[in-house]
């Protein structure tokens, strides 16, 4: 097995690892919701602060998400002219498509550590600090950004292959 291979085993687990601890935030998520629901309907009272907790854990499940989901190929695409192309010039699109995108996350994973290492604010609420859910905009970003550099990577070695 080649040292890429087992980079690119290595990222796809964190990958998955990351999105598992995204996803472990939807139940709790789903059970509050729930709560608040029933306390409406019943006692016509709602759960302080469950606004605040559930937009937090929807952020986290988003963010640590948007990797697995590049990982998965669940993201849009729109192929109606591209599929009509012949398959190098199709590579070559998509590859200058993957930098374009990495160029922006890379962006975003930036600017999401400096806004939040500097997040001193708190909710209205229930108080909880946002730097940390600000700090999980460039953890998302940095993982999407590997994943898009594997992309790119596979992209260019199917380019550059002879059959392709």
């Amino acid at each position: 097995m080649s040292a890429y291979q087992n980079i690119r085993g290595s990222i796809k687990g964190i990958t998955r690892g990351v999105s598992f601890a995204g996803m472990f935030l939807l139940i709790p998520m789903m059970l509050l919701i729930s709560v608040e629901v029933v306390s409406r309907w019943l006692w016509r009272q709602p759960v302080p602060g469950t606004l605040e907790l559930s937009s937090y854990m929807l952020s986290v499940f988003i963010l640590l998400g948007i990797a697995y989901t590049q990982q998965a190929k669940g993201h849009v695409k729109v192929t109606m002219i591209t599929s009509r192309l012949p398959r190098r010039v199709r590579l070559f699109f998509e590859m200058i498509t993957t930098l374009l995108s990495l160029f922006i996350i890379c962006v975003l994973a930036w600017q999401g550590w400096v806004v939040g290492v500097e997040e001193k604010a708190v909710s209205d609420m229930l108080r909880v600090p946002q730097m940390p859910f600000r700090m999980l905009v460039s953890v998302g970003g940095f993982m999407l950004a590997l994943e898009l550099i594997l992309d790119l990577i596979d992209s260019g070695l199917e380019f550059a292959r002879n059959d392709a």
